[in-house]
This record gives C-alpha cells, structure tokens and sequence, in this order.
C-alpha cells in the first residue's frame, strides 16, 4: 500500500513539475516575440488602474450584463409592489403591473432618466422584448392547461349564454367606440375595420387567471355561483383568443378577403392539433400519468411540441402565443399529468420572466402623454364603455337565464376583471402598429381600472345584499344533502363510524344523511335467519344513534362479492363520503402496534406499505385487508378508512400536510369545526401551507373564522406527549404511504387515523 503511494506521489510530481517548466519555458520564449513586435510597431504604455476602469465600463455596458441587471431590477420592484397590493387585498398582478409603469417612463423615466437610461437604453429592449416573450408562451401553455374544456360540457348551458353575451356586447360597445376616436387617434394608414376590431377584442376580454384566484379567494369556487363563473370566464377565453386570431390575420392582410387564407391555414392547424397531435400526446399521457417523475425525454417531447405550435401560428400570422394556448388546452387530460407539467412551467414563466413583461409593456406605457383635459376625458370614455359592456352586460345576460340579483351582479363584477390578459391583446395591438401609443396608455389604464375595481365591487355587492338574500353557502345547505355511507362488518367498527359520521354532520342535520351498511355473505345465510340476522346486525348500531340523537338510514344485502358491492352501492347511490373500518388488530403486533414498537426501523418501509396495501398477505387470516384495498381500488367517490385504536371522542384533531394535494383535507377539518367544534393542529411537513397558495388561502380562510380551533405547525417532527393527546389523525392516502415510507418515530404513538382517498 505504502508503495504504491509512494509510486502515486513520485507521478503527480512528475506530471506537473514537468510541464509546469515547460510552460515557463514557453512563456519566456514568448517575451522575445514581443520585442520584435515592439521594433515593428511600438506600442503605448497604459495605466493598469485606467486599463481596470475602461474594462469594467465595458463589462458594465455588455448587453449579457445590461440584462441580468435588468432582470434583478424588475423581479425585485415587481414583487414589492405585488405584496403590497395583495396586503391591501387586490390581487398581486395590480402590483406587478403598476411595477412596470413605474420603471418605465412615467415615473423612473421622467424623474431619474439618467438611471433610466442605463438601465433601459433603447438598444437592449430587444433582448428583453423576446425574454418576456418566452414567458408568456410558457405562461399561455399554462392557462391552456388549466382550462377544463370538458367543463363546458358539463356546466349548464346558462354559462355559455352568459359568457357569449359578455363578449358580444362589448365587443359592440368597442367597435362603436372606435367610430368617434378613430379620426384622431387611430394610426395613420390604419384601415377603420382593423382599429375598430382591435378596440372591441380589448374591449371583450376577461381575464381566466385573476378572476380564478378572486373566485378562489372569495370561497365561492365550490358553489354553483363559482362553478357558474368560471366555465363562463373558460368559455369567454376560448372564444376572445379565437376572435382575436381572426382580428390579427384581418390586421396583417389588411382586408377581410385577404384574411381568409390566414384563416384557413389556421383552420387546418387546428384540426391537426385536434386530430393528430393530441391523440399522440394522450398515448404517452397514458404511459406515464401513473408515476410520479416524467423523465427528461418525455418532457423533452411535450416541450419540442410546445415550440412547434407556437411557432406554426406565428409563421400563419395568429400569433405564437395562440399556439402555446392550444398546445396547453390538448394536453392529456390527466390531472397529475397536467399538474407535473404545470409545476414545472408555472415558477420561472410567472416569478421570472411574466415580470419582464409587465415592465416592457410600463416602458411603453407614458402616462404622460395623457397631458390634455380632452384626452382624460377620453380616457374615461374608454373605462365608461368597457364597465357597461362587460359588467353591465353579463349581469343582464345571467339576470335573463334566472340568476338573482345578487349573483347577476356577482357575475358582472368578476367577467369584468381583464388584468394581464387585456396587457397580452393590446401589446399585440401596439406590436402591429393598430394602436398608438396615446390610444394604448389610456387601454392600459382602463386595464388596471376594471381589474382594481372587482374587489371593491364584490365588497359593496355583498354588503347590498346582505339583509336581502342567503348567502350561496346557506342556499346550498337548504337545497342539497351532504351524503354519508358507513360500511361495517362487525358492531364496534359501526359504532365507531356512526360517531364519526356523526362527528362530520351534527349540526346539519336537515341537510345532511347518514347510511349505514351490512352485507353478509350468502353461504352464511338461509331464508328463515335473514331477517333475525339484519335485526341483530343493527340493533347496536340504533342504540349508538339513539344516544347520538342522530337518524339513521339503513341497507342490508346479501352476496358473494362483499367489496364490489360495497363500491357499487358507494357509486350507484350518489353519497359524498364511504366511510369504512379497520379494526384495533391492524396495531397489534402488526403495522402499528409491537412491529412499530420496536421501531419500524428493523423493517424495511416498502414491506410495511405492502402490508398495509394488501401486497403481502398481513391479513390473510382476514378478509377485511382484501376487501378494503378492493374498495380503495373501486370505489369512485371520497372514501374514509378508519384506522381504530380505541376511537371514541373527536374533540382534538392532528392532520399532517405532506402534499400541495391535500388540500382537499381543510374541507373535513371545516366540517369538525363547525359540526364538533374540533381543535385542528396541521402540522406544515414539506412547507406546502406557506408556499402552496390554494392551501394558504384555504388554510387562512379558516383561521380567520376560526381562530380558537385552529393551529398550524411548522415543526417536521411532532413528541408523542402530542400525540397522546389526539383523539384522531387525519391523512390522505397518498400521504399514508409517504409517512410508512418515512419511517417517523411518531408513528409508534400515533392514535386512531382516517385515512382519505379523495
């Protein structure tokens, strides 16, 4: 051993001791050729501190440098004012709008325009010009992909009615308007019909992105009014970009006869999306939708897809960025599939380079120019037209298809909401040379104008209506049941679903119901015991309701295929929730009982899920391991598996967040609340409550209602002095199997647990 280090040491300095001379050899020949240079050509001695100065200016003033700088700049100011607006509770994309007027001419510009100008020189637009062109593809695949086009189906046909009427009305409120404006304020050479086509497209616009978070927001995203609003904002984006690919080839061939090829070249690419690349994609969805990580050559595929859409409308003469929307609308329509995609996309299209966009469009955005009472006026004008067309018009279409007031009005408020998708038409407008710069200041204003105002009018809107109507929640527990089947196989595992069950409805009980189940196997079973035996089955299960002072429904069946009968009942019978039971076996000796004890660390984690999935036969003395992974397996609705240890009381709750998916499990914490006044811990295990914004609204949603039952965690571990504590864990399945995999310590004290399948 010794020898071959020594051999080792004796190599490397040979190595470099030997062409370490070399070099030096080389170099001091190399002197020599300076100074024939010299005698040929003399040279002038420089200063080395002026040669670092001159070198660093240069440096300073590379365009590579100029827009790195650039983007550090316009990322910092646009989440700056992006918080501060939300603070004052408008969404973000008010603050990183008004971020880029700010940095551009109107403020920045006219006040510091020595900074202005190195930060922004005219030369280097360019770069950042197609930077945040970059973006809004990625960010238009996105909004592609999040539009549900199956919703359309689905939805009433009200919608439909509802969003057509918000586009048409002001799109006609915005043609005649171009009529009075167009003398002095269209470009010169600019034919009325493409100036009066783009005013009334800007004029129809909604924007999907903001209203769904508002909606969100707001907690009217499961109500049939939100369900009502956004199929109409989905419906209202399809048919605007539509109407605006058509506007833009009429634009750019300057009559409508002459559009006509551009539009049936368009025609013909989108029935090769439809028809030929979407079924190829939806093959490999298919392949890979079930695992969890995509590999580099598949998202390589989708992304090269991506590029080739946008790019073949671009070269049609629709526009690249209606390619990145179609391209992300034939996604496959698996939902993790889309969501992988969209996690991948959605930070450095909106964090990085959408900034970059609201500041090129600031840079030409001069408020200045606005200089006139005249043209204030006009200006007003504008906001007046397009809050009549797109407000006023979908409240009296939604009023017409028998909407109350208050949602017609709701409706209005939300459809007039345009933000970022009203800056993508006019910057598109400017790009073309249809609008001018003065025109394309006042649209900007009116943008932020009718996207500011959406919060105080819903604000005001409630307010008015407040004394007058139920609220969409109330109108909803008037007119539906929130459904319950408990499945059981022996007394105690019912009882103990009852009282869950019952946990979940107590305090509505005029709008909610609860089933319980019993099914025996038919060899068990003989014509002249059946009914004794459905007495008995049940008779534990009426004494538990009677102390519960809950009414119960109740099915009893015969069969030879318990767990598909289960999952048929669960299916056919239109419940939102199966609850079914696991016994106190399930932690003795076995996954979480003396196994655990001595520390689940002596096995490894994928034989303990394997246990628990059914894979390795724990159970095979016992059918309910079988039957319960079968209805996991079948069912096609909410299910609840109970893991009990001795489960009675629900009063203190423990629910551990390992997934952005889980946010679904704040809807059963509501319910404890409410129903059980429940005190819910959720333990923030990855940080997906601070960083996962469905599941920060939703959780801030309920501290706010419910500050004393609520706290949130941050901690990865938790003690088991907790744990002793907790009347009830509740997990999803998905985050089950993540926490058995982890090998936590406090898996050993943890108590009873629900484990939900969404």
């Amino acid at each position: 051993m010794d020898l071959k280090k020594y051999k080792n040491s004796l190599f490397y300095l040979g190595v470099t001791g030997g062409f370490s001379a070399l070099i030096y050899w080389i170099i001091k020949r190399g002197k020599e050729l300076e100074k024939i240079q010299s005698l040929v050509a003399p040279n002038e001695k420089h200063s080395s501190w002026n040669d670092f100065i001159v070198s660093m200016k240069h440096n300073f003033q590379d365009p590579l440098a100029i827009l790195l700088a650039q983007i550090v700049m316009i990322i910092l100011v646009a989440r700056l004012f992006g918080w501060v607006f939300k603070k004052i509770g408008q969404p973000t994309v008010i603050g990183e709008i008004i971020a880029g007027i700010v940095l551009g001419p109107s403020l920045v510009g006219m006040y510091f325009p020595e900074f202005s100008a190195a930060l922004f020189p005219e030369a280097s637009l360019g770069n950042l010009k197609f930077l945040s062109q970059i973006g809004l593809i990625l960010f238009m695949f996105v909004i592609g992909m999040e539009l549900d086009i199956k919703v359309l189906k689905n939805k009433a046909s009200e919608a439909v009615v509802i969003s057509h009427a918000s586009i048409v009305i002001p799109f006609a409120l915005g043609i005649g308007l171009s009529y009075f404006v167009y003398n002095k304020f269209a470009p010169q050479g600019v034919e009325f019909l493409s100036f009066s086509l783009f005013m009334g497209i800007a004029m129809s616009i909604t924007a999907f992105p903001v209203l769904a978070r508002i909606v969100q927001e707001r907690e009217i995203h499961k109500t049939k009014l939100g369900a009502i609003v956004i199929t109409c904002a989905a419906a209202d984006d399809i048919t605007a970009w539509c109407l605006l690919a058509v506007v833009i080839a009429i634009v750019k061939a300057g009559d409508f006869v002459g559009s006509l090829y551009v539009i049936s070249l368009a025609a013909v690419y989108v029935i090769v999306m439809i028809f030929i690349v979407k079924p190829f994609l939806k093959r490999i969805g298919d392949l890979y939708s079930s695992k969890d990580n995509i590999g580099k050559p598949v998202m390589a595929i989708f992304f090269l897809f991506l590029i080739l859409s946008s790019y073949a409308t671009e070269v049609i003469g629709i526009h690249a960025l209606f390619g990145a929307f179609m391209m992300g609308s034939i996604m496959p329509d698996a939902a993790k599939f889309r969501m992988i995609f969209i996690d991948k996309v959605e930070d450095v299209a909106v964090i990085l380079l959408l900034p970059l966009f609201f500041v090129f469009t600031g840079l030409k955005t001069e408020v200045g120019l606005i200089n006139d009472p005249y043209l204030w006026k006009v200006t007003g004008a504008i906001i007046l037209v397009a809050v009549v067309g797109k407000f006023l018009g979908s409240a009296l279409a939604a009023k017409f298809v028998g909407q109350n007031w208050k949602d017609s009005l709701t409706i209005g408020a939300l459809m007039n909401t345009r933000g970022l998708m009203e800056l993508i038409v006019l910057n598109i407008g400017l790009e073309l040379k249809v609008l001018t710069p003065e025109v394309f200041t006042m649209m900007v204003i009116m943008a932020l104008v009718t996207t500011f105002m959406t919060g105080p009018a819903l604000d005001l809107i409630d307010f008015l209506f407040k004394s007058k109507n139920v609220s969409e929640e109330e109108e909803l527990i008037l007119h539906t049941k929130y459904r319950i089947l408990i499945s059981f196989g022996n007394n105690e595992k019912g009882k103990s679903l009852l009282r869950l069950a019952n946990s979940l409805t107590k305090k509505q009980k005029n709008s909610s119901s609860i089933t319980a189940l019993h099914l025996s196997l038919s060899d068990e079973l003989h014509s002249f015991n059946m009914e004794d035996k459905e007495r008995n089955s049940f008779e534990p299960i009426f004494e538990e309701s009677e102390q519960l002072n809950v009414e119960i429904e109740t099915i009893f069946k015969v069969t030879n295929d318990i767990e598909t009968e289960i999952a048929d009942v669960a299916n056919q019978g239109d419940y939102d929730l199966l609850l079914v039971g696991l016994g106190k076996s399930i932690f003795e000796g076995t996954l979480l009982g003396k196994v655990v004890g001595f520390t689940s660390r002596i096995i490894n984690p994928d034989r303990l899920l394997d246990k628990f999935t059914g894979k390795e036969g724990l159970f095979e003395n016992s059918p309910f391991d079988e039957r319960t992974r079968q209805i996991v397996s079948k069912t096609r609705m909410p299910l609840g598996i109970l893991i009990d240890k001795e489960f009675q009381n629900i009063d203190q709750v423990f629910i551990p967040i390992f997934r952005s998916e889980d946010s679904f499990l704040i809807d059963y914490a509501q319910k404890l609340i409410k129903n059980n006044n429940s005190k819910i811990t959720i333990l923030d295990v990855n940080g997906h409550v601070q960083n996962n914004f469905v599941l920060q609204s939703a959780v801030h949603s309920l501290e706010e209602k419910h500050t004393n039952n609520l706290e949130v965690l941050i901690e990865r571990t938790v003690s088991l002095a907790f744990l002793a504590k907790q009347d009830l864990m509740l997990i999803s399945l998905e985050s089950w199997k993540t926490l058995l995999d982890s090998d936590h310590d406090w898996l050993i004290g943890v108590p009873s647990v629900l484990i939900i399948k969404p």
